[in-house]
């Protein structure tokens, strides 16, 4: 999560502890990342772009609960106005995202670090609005504030929270989708990290790697375009009854570049083409009144990237001697084009009963990519995740999840040459992460998540800044979430 906006810092915060606490009387870290099936949707580290309103889509003969403990939302619905624009096919979203995050011990220096992110969006149903059929337009706009904990104290390759990025105020997503029978195409600015490559169960966790992967993150221009980025392009999708689902898109290739506000909308940077298969296994009825499979759910997707600017070797140079020599002449070999291929699997595993909201799901999710131009070249994450672990606990979640990012081979042995000109340097092999988070809803607009993660060989094995021949001690954070849908 680097290059040219460090998306480490891209979700930095500098709102005081003070109104995170005031906030926390009322708010939640609500569903960020989507699913690519339409009306699936998980909690996560990365906001989701904007979406209907809940209240707005529920049934228009049932009066929406007005108690503050029943509301989908903080201000309900804001004395008429959400039912008023739902009538023209509006509905919009405001949240905010504050979480508190520290290392007892490890890393570069100690201490803690606030971030926070508000986000607003609007989608229009051109259906209501203006009698198109099957169109749907979305903007979405963020609000970053705070400071990196990652950056400024740990040094991880796997950042530490998903909200983690530059502050400032930026706009998010701009697109144009249309519907046409089992096919849809989405137009314009967009975000990938909302469709592709999205795992539900993992979507939970705060570490910034169970959202978009670590890979991507640290190997394409500006971590690619995944939140807080986005990119011009083209997105297509089919889905077929058989419960497969096939999507790829084509975007620019640097999402980062002249575009620090994201209204510049520029081309001519290279290209990203992704492209994914899904398949859905014992998929809910997406009508409650239809017979619902007996089956544990579950969906199973295969996918690559290839992007098509060049990429610095991690570890040679032009005349093909180590960079790490001090013969080299400090140019790294250049090659044409980048890619990787990924799977990721989701399975509920257990259910207490049909219909219970008890339940079990496992995920897993692996990608590789090329050694000689990647810091990292395989990516592996998995865990559990426990729904309504306790009786009256519908909605909270329980979870268990490990991140692995194996460091690519030209820069291991970059790290193992320069222990031959600095004694002592330390080797880079990967760095693992365990995360164990509990999602607490406290009403359906507010959610606390409390968090603790350990890192294993930070940066895969970096050397201290100001001690070369000692690395960056294993670290231990602990962190605290809550997220408010106003």
């Amino acid at each position: 999560m680097k290059k040219i906006i460090d998306k480490r810092a891209l979700l930095e915060c500098g709102t005081p502890i003070a109104i995170s606490a005031v906030l926390s009387l009322g708010l939640v870290p609500d569903a960020f990342a989507q699913s690519s099936n339409e009306g699936e949707q998980a909690q996560a580290q990365v906001p989701a772009a904007a979406t209907a309103d809940p209240a707005a889509s529920a049934d228009p003969n049932v009066a929406a609960p007005t108690g503050w403990r029943q509301r989908a939302n903080l201000f309900g619905e804001l004395g008429g106005l959400r039912p008023w624009l739902d009538n023209y096919g509006i509905s919009f979203d405001l949240h905010e995202t504050s979480e508190y995050m520290g290392n007892l011990s490890g890393g570069t220096d100690r201490g803690g670090a606030y971030q926070g992110v508000t986000q607003f969006g609007f989608v229009v149903d051109t259906q209501k609005a203006f009698g198109l059929n099957g169109g749907t337009f979305n903007v979405s706009a963020l609000q970053i504030h705070g400071t990196s904990l990652t950056s400024r104290n740990l040094q991880t390759l796997q950042t530490a929270s998903g909200i983690e990025a530059d502050a400032g105020t930026r706009l998010w997503e701009l697109w144009y989708q249309q519907s046409l029978g089992n096919v849809d195409v989405k137009i314009g600015q967009q975000s990938l990290d909302q469709e592709f490559i999205v795992s539900q169960y993992a979507a939970t966790f705060m570490n910034a790697t169970f959202g978009w992967p670590v890979l991507p993150s640290t190997g394409l221009p500006a971590g690619g375009p995944a939140y807080p980025l986005a990119s011009l392009g083209v997105r297509a999708r089919a889905s077929f009854a058989n419960g497969v689902t096939v999507l790829g898109g084509v975007f620019d290739g640097d999402p980062q570049k002249l575009n620090a506000s994201g209204t510049n909308f520029p081309l001519g940077n290279g290209a990203l083409v992704i492209g994914e298969v899904q398949y859905a296994l014992n998929p809910p009825s997406a009508n409650p009144s239809d017979a619902q499979p007996v089956g544990l759910p579950g969906t199973y997707k295969l996918g690559f990237w290839y992007n098509s600017n060049r990429f610095d070797d991690q570890g040679v140079d032009t005349g093909g001697v180590s960079l790490a020599s001090p013969a080299s002449n400090g140019v790294p070999v250049s090659h044409r084009g980048n890619y990787s291929v990924y799977a990721v699997a989701d399975q509920m595993v257990w259910r207490e009963a049909a219909g219970s909201p008890r339940s079990l799901g496992v995920f897993a999710r692996v990608m590789g990519a090329p050694g000689d131009r990647n810091l990292v070249d395989l990516a592996v994450d998995a865990g559990i995740t426990l729904k309504a672990p306790f009786n009256g606990r519908d909605n909270d979640v329980a979870g268990l999840a490990l991140g692995y990012a194996k460091i690519g081979s030209h820069a291991r042995d970059l790290a193992n040459a320069q222990a031959a000109y600095t004694p002592g340097y330390p080797s880079r092999r990967a760095e693992t992460v365990l995360e164990a988070t509990y999602l607490y809803q406290v009403a359906p607009w507010w959610q606390l998540q409390a968090n603790f993660q350990y890192f294993w060989r930070p940066g895969g094995g970096i050397a201290q800044p100001d001690n070369p021949s000692l690395r960056v001690g294993n670290e231990a954070v602990l962190g605290l979430r809550t997220t408010v849908q106003f």
